[in-house]
């Protein structure tokens, strides 16, 4: 097969280099059409379709719309999310300001609390939430509703999941910033307040725009911890669950995927547009913020910082403390009955290491695909509108929501007459929508990291002879070094962490921990859960651990040049 199109490349009058790159280009495209598009396709088809397979047009819509409590969905997830968005932005708005413009003490300390809830699955603070203010729980009478289970609860949970999302996009934004904007108002006394709206404010509002339509994408999509802490309440991401795994309702599942599909799509498109129109902030004569101390502002800032790391390690303490005691609350006695995995339901240790064999497989395969897709998008010249389908293919994931991806693998990859119907209900299929689920941000992070190196490194390799795959081995890889070692971090912990989207996936030989947390909850193992959350989360935390001793330690070999 190769032999064969050599030949027909050579008789097109390709040279070999030519004919590599334009085959890995094609490949990268016929990758994501497999893995994303055309399983999204298949599950629109489902959706039309009755459960004999006959088209049957927008009935499965009508009968879902003409179900008072399916429909009630919509608007529960749409007032999750709102209030999950508002309160996490303007939150995250004040802690980015006082990490990047205040003379506050313990700006690193702050800035390593915050990032605890991107180890942790998005059920520990679901769980957590149940120690704290459940039926039973050590803060109920702090509680000022009825019951955690509910739209109550469901906000505080994603709000400590979402944070750290928008205090990262928050703090670039603040980031860049021109002292001399400031400087100008100073000397023409204008009042701080005015300072803020007029000069402050606008420099950030692509980073508030962004930030806004991420944290409503994440929040009106998650699976977890409306699943754990939702009761009665139900949102559009655990009607597809029940539909799917408790009325085995696959077509009404496929509609309900649908519209959840919609306002993220939408909400994608739009952040997109803004991007479109975001100017330069800084110009290259600009001078580099310094933040001034100012006793009163510092004060207060670092006293709301403060209690805002102090909710966190609530959240966090309140799972590792539950995940020790024997028998809640009846028996407080520390032991590790909780962890005894094997005695409980959800797949025992097995799950465990299927998590780390599954992480590592996608960090290891995920890492070289996304890196070299994105080397080819970025910086080979032939098949520009392949070129350019490519780079639109790598944005679509961050718009599908995990637990749609998951239920659109089962409808495609399930199918007899699919030639890779082989890899259902295998580690396989479970790396792969891992992979896809987190493709778009691994891959801007490779592309940021491919722009920052001059084409002329291409450009005098052409001219040498030298080819492609040399010039990627020996110079092009070496200095994305600390992206590529960024994205396999970020693979393996989120990898560690997810459950939506594998929670249709998985078989008797490939139960993952992540949705052994689940399982356990709804058998009612509640501290089992959250002993194997807790453990999800110290695995992530040695991940990242590992990989900052690599960056400190090789980097400070191989990257020696940047010092220079």
């Amino acid at each position: 097969m190769m032999s064969a199109t050599l030949t027909f490349a050579r008789k097109r009058g390709l040279d070999t280099e030519t004919w590599l790159q334009r085959l890995i280009v094609a490949a990268g495209v016929l990758f994501l059409l497999i893995a994303l598009l055309m399983p999204l396709t298949t599950m629109l088809v489902k959706s039309l379709q009755n459960t004999a397979g006959e088209f049957i047009g927008l009935s499965n819509f009508v009968a879902y719309f003409s179900n008072a409590a399916l429909t009630q969905s919509i608007l529960n997830s749409l007032n999750i999310a709102i209030w999950t968005t508002v309160i996490v932005v303007s939150t995250a708005f004040v802690f980015a300001y006082a990490l990047t413009r205040s003379g506050m003490v313990g700006k690193k300390g702050f800035r390593i609390l915050t990032m605890l809830p991107l180890f942790a699955p998005s059920l520990l603070p679901a769980l957590s939430m149940i120690y704290l203010f459940g039926n039973q729980g050590i803060l109920k009478d702090w509680l000022p509703v009825d019951s955690i289970y509910g739209p109550v609860g469901i906000v505080m949970g994603l709000s400590f999941w979402a944070f750290p999302h928008a205090l990262m996009i928050l703090i670039t934004a603040f980031s860049n910033s021109d002292a001399r904007l400031y400087e100008a108002a100073k000397s023409m006394k204008t009042p701080p307040w005015r300072v803020f709206l007029t000069v402050t404010l606008p420099s950030v509002r692509y980073g508030l725009i962004n930030t806004i339509f991420v944290i409503f994408t994440l929040t009106i999509t998650d699976f977890g911890v409306a699943k754990v802490i939702g009761g009665q309440y139900n949102v559009l991401a655990t009607d597809i669950y029940k539909q799917v795994v408790g009325q085995q309702n696959f077509q009404m599942g496929a509609v309900v995927s649908v519209i959840l599909l919609l306002p993220a799509l939408v909400s994608f498109i739009v952040e997109r547009r803004v991007q479109r129109h975001q100017s330069a902030q800084l110009s290259s004569r600009a001078v580099p913020l310094q933040p001034q101390k100012s006793p009163l502002r510092d004060a207060l800032l670092a006293l709301f910082c403060t209690l805002v790391c102090g909710f966190l390690l609530l959240v966090v303490g309140m799972a590792v403390y539950a995940s020790f005691i024997t028998f809640w609350p009846y028996n407080m006695e520390l032991s590790l009955n909780n962890y005894r995995f094997d005695m409980m339901d959800g797949g025992g240790w097995a799950s465990y290491f299927n998590s780390l064999q599954m992480s590592a497989w996608t960090a290891v395969i995920g890492t070289a695909v996304i890196f070299l897709v994105a080397y080819m998008s970025e910086k080979i010249k032939p098949m520009p509108t392949a070129r350019k389908l490519l780079q639109l293919l790598a944005m679509l994931p961050m718009a599908v929501p995990g637990i749609v991806l998951g239920l659109a693998y089962i409808f495609f990859f399930n199918h007899p007459q699919n030639p890779f119907n082989a890899i259902y209900g295998t580690m396989a299929i479970l790396v792969l929508n891992t992979l896809v689920h987190f493709y778009t941000v691994c891959h801007l992070t490779a592309v940021t990291s491919l722009k920052q190196i001059d084409g002329e490194f291409e450009a005098v390799s052409a001219s040498l002879k030298v080819p492609f795959y040399t010039t990627l081995r020996r110079v092009t890889l070496p200095l994305a070094l600390p992206s590529v070692l960024d994205i396999s971090v970020y693979l393996f912990v989120n990898a560690m962490t997810t459950v939506s989207a594998v929670v249709f996936l998985y078989s008797a030989d490939t139960t993952l921990a992540s949705v052994a947390v689940l399982h356990m909850d709804e058998a009612g193992d509640i501290a089992p859960a959250a002993a194997m959350a807790v453990l999800l989360m110290l695995t992530s935390l040695a991940a990242k651990t590992l990989h900052w001793l690599i960056s400190h330690q090789i980097l400070q070999r191989t990257q020696r040049w940047r010092q220079c």
